[in-house]
C-alpha cells in the first residue's frame, strides 16, 4: 500500500517561500512511469494542479506557476519537495502530493485521476 504524507509549516508570510515535502512510503517515487503531482485547494475553490516530477525527474508545471514554483525529489529520503516563492495570501491553501500512475498522467489524453493522494495541509500565508 503506497502511503503519502505531505508535511511543512502551516503558516508562512507574505514574499517569503513556502516549502513542503512529500514523504512517500509503500512505493519508490523512481520507479517507471509513475509522476509525483502536487495539487493544491484554496478555501471555497477546486483543485488546482501546480506541477509534477517524473520517475526520471523529468519536470512540468502549471502554467499559473510556472515562475514561482520548483519541485524535486530526494531519492535517498523517498520524498518529493516543492518550493513556492513570493507567496501572498491567495496562496493559502490545502496542499496535497499524489501520484500520476501510467496512463493516468495529469494532462495528457488518457488521465483519468491519481491514484494515491496524501491527506494534505493547510498553509495559510499571513503576517
Amino acid at each position: 500500500q503506497v502511503q503519502l504524507q505531505e508535511s511543512g509549516p502551516g503558516l508562512v508570510k507574505p514574499s517569503q517561500t513556502l516549502s513542503l515535502t512529500c514523504a512517500v512510503s509503500g512505493g519508490s517515487i523512481s520507479a517507471y512511469g509513475y509522476y509525483w503531482s502536487w495539487i493544491r485547494q484554496p478555501p471555497g475553490k477546486g483543485l488546482e494542479w501546480m506541477g509534477h516530477i517524473t520517475y526520471s525527474g523529468r519536470l512540468y508545471y502549471s502554467p499559473l506557476f510556472k515562475s514561482r514554483i520548483a519541485i524535486s525529489k530526494d531519492t535517498s529520503k523517498n520524498r518529493i519537495n516543492l518550493q513556492l516563492s513570493s507567496v501572498t495570501p491567495e496562496d493559502s491553501a490545502v496542499y496535497y502530493c499524489a501520484r500520476d500512475p501510467p496512463g493516468s498522467i495529469y494532462g495528457t489524453s488518457s488521465y483519468y485521476g491519481w491514484d494515491y493522494w496524501g491527506k494534505g495541509t493547510l498553509v495559510t500565508v499571513s503576517s
